[in-house]
């Protein structure tokens, strides 16, 4: 795309990234000031971190749909900072922790410079979801207590969980208002936020939940002085406090203990964190992004790090590359940096306009955000999610948690790298295989002269200490091209390495080419995710999880045999099929099971699990699909229940045909796609009254195939044998129309 397309291009799409920037506001405003609180931290440094953040990044960064500001990860590390370095004092220990912001800043742009970007390869994904699970529970145990109006409680994240109880009974034996009210918004708060995404009424989601709990509490605090005429019965301490004049009153970073141990440590925390949280944010997003590109994350790195300093100088937190924010983005239809730099100005906009507002707000209902927010980073079904790889990664997240939880996170990552590193040696029972070769070039990549395909042989072993290597060489395969990764000459493949592949070989596929990966027949495996360890050695039975089918299997086991037709429990990531249809745009497919094949193999009904958003703004998704191989080939179309929110992605690409003759169908029913007079043509009325008599699927067709999808939840029996029926008959009515064509 030459300069003038691009600038034709980001001026065409600057409304739809302004009102994704409108809407990340909406969530970062409530966040910013509630990570900052939770840092023990004026409430403004939050959003000041945001600000600066948003618009550093928009314009040095290296990626296109990211929105940066104050991150989950070091909440913990500023809390210790705060109260540590200023003995006691804690605006002091503010100050000086505003120091290590800025040379943390200055270290992470030095990251950028010296191409550091690849850091995050050397942390094994188990140990880091680990990390991120203690960081919840970091956050949720001091957070628990502030939701309930108690501010006084202090200790080690599991002392603080201990003592929960004794805060609950602290508002039974003194049912006050003066410490119910504070305690009921918290709980309201968190309510709202649980079953936000549950409500029927679609119009509430046109606010994110984050904002409504605002609404709510200024709302109850408008409700006393306006209409029950009383003062609001909440404590001061519980109440947010902006400074008067934001810009005159920013403090200025106190260096003066720079050369310390404590200051030190603090530093290399800040650093390590935000790069590895930024690292793994920007990775993630960029499997979100529709149009699929890839960040230039050393780029980042040197933005990140410019507007960190620049954070701390004005009295704001660390910068980072944010997940949940950049989630909400993406969702909204945000497609360059120029998003980033609106939520920026809009929260701007939001402290100057409505700073009485703003203090308003009572921080139990913040404070329920984060208790939200540590839950989902802490939740149980992401350790079950990780046992289900195998019960040597539960057992590397549980070591990382644990040590994290008692002794700070750097020791915490690091205890969860050695763990992982002598898990593999009791694995293989070879100490030697990692040693003698961890330094040796293990991969060997050259381009077939008959084929012209990349072939990429990997010896010795693959595990997080070398993955940079193999990286490295599918990095220079154009993505467009053909690779071969053979392991037969390996005798040890680790979790990241297979779950690394799994995005490079969803990637290259998202641009036409293909990622061949061969020599593992001969590998066992732990358990049947298609991440679990590859090993050329048999695994100890401690290490095996069982795999009986379940009641639901076994009845599409026996459904399957009824048709005559062939059933497969296995899990499997080969998906790359379904990643060609519009649907799976803008999300991750994690694995496909449960597949049904009919006789002829041109009808494949599946489970499928994948994902929206990222971390703790995912959410992972099981659902039934069908896939038809038609014998000839249809119009390219999208037909789907008519509903704004439903169809927002399809609505933005395709405009909804409508027929004058059927306005019921039109009115039920969205239908787009790029060939209208062909999709017009080709409903005609038998097949719109076909549509109209049924019940709704999302149907898809890419020319040769149709993809049909129910609801968002796996179908029962009766529901497959429901949906069968119902292709069955669509196939006879597109038959019959293509043989009449």
């Amino acid at each position: 795309m030459n300069r003038t397309n691009a600038f034709q291009s980001f001026v065409g799409d600057l409304p739809k990234n302004l009102f994704a920037g409108f809407v990340v506001s909406l969530v970062a405003l409530p966040l910013g000031l509630g990570l900052a609180i939770a840092s023990e931290a004026p409430p403004i440094a939050g959003v000041i971190a945001a600000v600066v953040g948003g618009v550093v990044a928009a314009l040095l960064g290296g990626s296109q749909l990211t929105i940066t500001g104050p991150g989950n990860g070091l909440v913990i590390v500023l809390l210790y900072a705060i109260a540590t370095l200023g003995d006691g004092d804690l605006y002091q220990g503010y100050l000086f922790t505003l120091a290590a912001i800025v040379v943390a800043g200055v270290l992470m742009f030095l990251f950028g410079v010296f191409r550091l970007g690849a850091l995050s390869e050397f942390f094994p994904s188990s140990a880091l979801q680990g990390m991120l699970a203690a960081i919840g529970i970091g956050i949720l145990a001091k957070q628990l207590h502030v939701m309930l109006g108690i501010t006084t409680v202090n200790g080690t994240p599991f002392e603080l969980l201990l003592k929960v109880p004794a805060s609950v009974q602290i508002l039974i034996d003194n049912p006050v208002i003066e410490l119910i009210l504070p305690a009921a918004l918290g709980l309201v708060s968190l309510l709202i936020l649980i079953y936000y995404g549950r409500l029927q009424y679609r119009v509430f989601q046109l606010i994110p939940a984050p904002m409504w709990v605002v609404i709510v509490a200024i709302g109850l605090n408008y409700y006393f002085e306006l209409i029950a005429k009383k003062a609001y019965p909440v404590a001061e301490n519980l109440m947010i406090r902006l400074p008067d004049n934001v810009i005159a009153n920013l403090p200025f970073p106190d260096f003066s203990i720079m050369t310390t141990g404590p200051f030190i440590g603090t530093v290399i925390s800040i650093t390590l964190i935000a790069s590895i949280e930024s690292l793994l944010s920007i990775k993630a997003v960029d499997k979100l992004d529709p149009q699929k590109r890839r960040s230039n994350v050393n780029k980042d790195l040197r933005a990140l790090g410019i507007a960190t300093s620049l954070s701390g100088l004005v009295g704001g937190l660390n910068v980072v590359t944010v997940i949940a924010r950049s989630s909400v983005n993406v969702n909204n239809g945000g497609s360059n940096r120029s998003s980033n730099f609106a939520h920026a100005l809009f929260l701007l906009a939001f402290i100057l306009l409505f700073q009485d507002q703003i203090q308003r707000i009572a921080l139990p209902a913040l404070a329920a955000i984060l208790v939200f927010t540590g839950y989902k980073l802490a939740a149980p079904e992401n350790l079950l999610r990780i046992l289900k790889i195998g019960k040597e990664q539960a057992a590397i997240f549980s070591i990382t948690l644990i040590i994290t939880l008692t002794n700070g996170l750097i020791t915490g990552i690091g205890m969860g790298i050695l763990s992982t590193f002598l898990i593999h040696v009791i694995i293989n029972k070879n100490l030697f295989l990692f040693t003698r070769n961890w330094l040796k070039p293990n991969v060997l990549m050259y381009r077939e002269e008959d084929s012209g395909n990349y072939y990429v042989s990997v010896k010795n072993f693959s595990s997080f200490l070398n993955f940079y290597k193999l990286k490295g060489k599918l990095d220079e395969i154009p993505e467009t091209e053909h690779a071969i990764v053979d392991f037969s000459l390996c005798e040890f493949v680790d979790h990241t390495v297979m779950e690394g592949l799994n995005d490079y070989r969803r990637s290259f596929s998202r641009k036409g080419g293909v990622i061949e990966i061969i020599g593992l027949d001969a590998h066992g495996t732990e358990t049947q995710h298609p991440f679990a360890i590859r090993k050329s050695i048999p695994s100890n039975d401690f290490f095996k999880l069982g795999s009986n089918l379940t009641k639901r299997q076994i009845s599409l086991q026996k459904l399957a045999k009824i048709l005559n037709w062939d059933y497969r429990s296995e899990l499997t990531s080969d998906t790359k099929e379904l990643e060609r249809f519009n649907y799976f745009e803008s999300k991750v497919v994690n694995y496909q099971y449960n597949e049904m094949i009919s006789a002829d193999g041109r009808i494949h009904l599946f489970d499928l699990s994948y994902s929206e958003g990222a971390f703790i703004a995912k959410e992972d998704i099981k659902a039934s699909f069908l896939l038809v191989e038609l014998e000839e080939a249809i119009p390219y179309f999208i037909l789907d229940r008519e509903n704004f929110f439903n169809t927002i992605n399809e609505q933005s690409s395709y405009k909804d045909i409508d027929f004058s003759n059927y306005p019921d169908f039109s009115k039920r029913f969205f239908l787009g796609g790029k060939e209208r007079e062909e999709i017009t043509a080709f409903f005609n009325q038998e097949l719109i009254f076909f549509f109209e008599s049924h019940n709704y699927f999302r149907i898809e067709s890419i020319g040769n195939s149709l993809l049909i999808k129910g609801k968002n939840r796996l179908s029962s029996i009766q529901e497959i044998k429901s949906l069968l029926a119902f292709t069955n008959e669509l196939i006879s009515i597109l038959k019959k129309k293509t043989n009449e064509g």
